[in-house]
C-alpha cells in the first residue's frame, strides 16, 4: 500500500487547521448546562437539513486522507448548493493539492482576499461546531418558560454558535424542530446604540412580514422585523432600530458569521422554511449570547415557581389588600409618571371605592431574558372586573429579582 502523497498529506493538514477549531466540539455537548448532561441513554440530536451533514463528510474524508472521496462529496455539495462559496473554496484546495502541497486552508481560492478566506474558514468552523454539538432531546433553552396555546413556535438564537433553533409548542413543552446557521452583527452581540453594528440580546417578538417584492435584493426572500428596542431596552437607554430576520442576496448562499449591521441573517431557503412557523405579533425571538440549557425537570420547576408568583400577584390584587399587592412590585417600579410610593398610594384610594375585584389572567406566556440582566417577560390577557369598573387588555410585565424575590418593575399594554 502506497503512503499518502505530499499533496494528500497537505490536504489533511488543511483539514486539521479546521479541526483545531473543532477539537472542543468533537463528541462534546454544549456548555451552559445546569446539570450533568450525558445521562445514560441521552439522545443527542443532529441536524438533518442544510449543507452541514454533507460538509462534515467532506472534512471527515479530508482528515482521513481520502482525497477522491472528499472530491466526490464536495461535488455533491456544490451540486446541491451552487452558490455555497465555502464548498467552492474547498474544491479549489482539493484541486490545487493534486499539483503541489498546501500549507494553509484556502490556497485554492485564487484571487480571493485573505479576509474572505478567513471569513469562509470561520463559517466552516461554526457550521461544523453547530452541527456536532446539539443538546440532548431532554434539554430545552432555559428561556422558554411558557408559551401560550396560540404561540405555535418559538425561535432561540445563539450568537456565539451562529445558530438559530426552532421549537414547537407541544402542549406547553418546547420541542426541538430544526436549527439553522445564521449571521450576526459585524461587531458581535449585545446591541446598545444606533449604528454599533451589534445584534441585540433579549426577548423580542416578530412584528411584521416584509415580502421580497417590497425589498431590495440584499434582503433575499423576505424579512421579519422584531420589536427592538423593547420596553426593557428603552429603560436601559438602548436605542437603534431596524433589527430583522432576513435572507441573503440572490447570488449569495450564506454570509460569514459576523457580517450584518445587527440583523439575524439566514440563507434564503432556511428563511423560507422558518417563515412557515412565524406568527406576526406572537412568535417570540429570543437572542442569546450563549444558550443556557435546562433538563425538563429543572425547566418545569423554574416554570412552576414563576407561575406561582404570577398567581399570588393576581390573588393579592383581588383581595384588595394593598400591602399584600404592593409586595409584588419593585421599588424601581414607575407608572403614569409616578414612582413606587405615589403609585401605591393611588392604588389605596382607588381600592377604597370598590367592594370587590375579580382578575383573570389567560393565555400566559413567560420568557426569561438571556442577557446578564436577570428578568422574565410575562404576557397575558387580563380580564379585570370590579364593583365599579371592568375592562380587558393584553398586558406585559417585566419581573426582576429583588432581595431574593421576583418583583414587577414594569407593566403596560402589550
Amino acid at each position: 500500500m502506497r503512503p499518502p502523497s505530499r499533496s494528500l498529506a497537505a490536504v489533511a493538514v488543511c483539514g486539521l487547521l479546521l479541526a483545531a477549531g473543532l477539537a472542543e466540539a468533537a463528541g462534546k455537548a454544549p456548555g451552559h448546562l445546569k446539570k450533568g448532561i450525558h445521562s445514560a441513554g441521552a439522545e443527542v440530536r443532529y441536524s438533518d437539513s442544510g449543507p452541514e451533514p454533507q460538509l462534515a463528510k467532506v472534512f471527515d474524508a479530508i482528515e482521513g486522507n481520502q482525497l477522491d472521496l472528499a472530491m466526490q462529496q464536495t461535488e455533491m455539495l456544490i451540486k446541491a448548493y451552487p452558490n455555497f462559496r465555502l464548498a467552492h473554496l474547498v474544491m479549489g484546495d482539493l484541486l490545487l493539492a493534486r499539483s503541489r502541497p498546501l500549507m494553509s486552508f484556502g490556497e485554492g481560492g485564487g484571487s480571493a482576499s485573505g479576509e474572505k478566506i478567513a471569513d469562509l474558514r470561520d463559517e466552516a468552523i461554526v457550521r461544523l461546531k453547530g452541527y456536532r454539538t446539539k443538546p440532548p432531546a431532554d434539554y430545552v433553552p432555559r428561556y422558554l418558560l411558557q408559551m401560550h396555546p396560540e404561540q405555535k413556535h418559538a425561535v432561540v438564537v445563539d450568537t456565539q454558535k451562529s445558530r438559530l433553533y426552532l421549537y414547537q409548542n407541544d402542549q406547553g413543552t418546547p420541542r426541538f424542530v430544526a436549527d439553522y446557521y445564521i449571521t450576526q452583527g459585524k461587531l458581535g452581540a449585545d446591541k446598545a446604540r444606533e449604528g454599533d453594528k451589534k445584534t441585540p440580546i433579549g426577548v423580542y417578538h416578530v412584528t411584521s412580514s416584509l415580502p421580497r417584492k417590497k425589498l431590495t435584493d440584499f434582503y433575499g426572500s423576505g424579512a421579519f422585523p422584531i420589536n427592538y428596542p423593547n420596553e426593557w431596552d428603552k429603560r436601559q437607554g438602548r436605542n437603534g432600530h431596524g433589527i430583522w430576520l432576513h435572507g441573503t442576496p440572490s447570488d449569495t448562499f450564506s454570509r460569514p458569521p459576523r457580517a450584518s449591521d445587527g440583523c439575524v441573517v439566514l440563507a434564503n431557503q432556511d428563511l423560507d422554511s422558518l417563515s412557515k412557523s412565524l406568527q406576526i405579533g406572537l412568535t417570540p425571538v429570543i437572542i442569546s449570547n450563549s444558550i443556557e440549557w435546562l433538563s425538563l425537570d429543572d425547566w418545569q420547576s423554574e416554570r412552576s415557581s414563576l407561575l406561582k408568583n404570577v398567581e399570588e400577584w393576581r390573588s393579592d390584587w383581588e383581595s384588595r389588600n394593598v400591602d399584600q399587592y404592593a409586595r409584588h412590585y419593585s421599588h424601581k417600579f414607575k407608572a403614569d409618571g409616578h414612582g413606587y410610593k405615589d403609585w401605591i398610594e393611588q392604588k389605596r384610594k382607588v381600592n377604597a371605592g370598590k367592594s370587590w375585584i375579580k382578575v383573570g389572567t389567560g393565555n400566559i406566556s413567560m420568557f426569561r431574558n438571556p442577557g446578564k440582566e436577570e428578568h422574565v417577560v410575562v404576557t397575558f390577557e387580563q380580564d379585570y372586573r370590579s364593583s365599579n369598573l371592568s375592562g380587558q387588555m393584553k398586558k406585559r410585565q417585566y419581573w426582576i429579582k429583588e432581595s431574593g424575590r421576583w418583583k414587577i418593575v414594569f407593566e403596560g399594554a402589550a
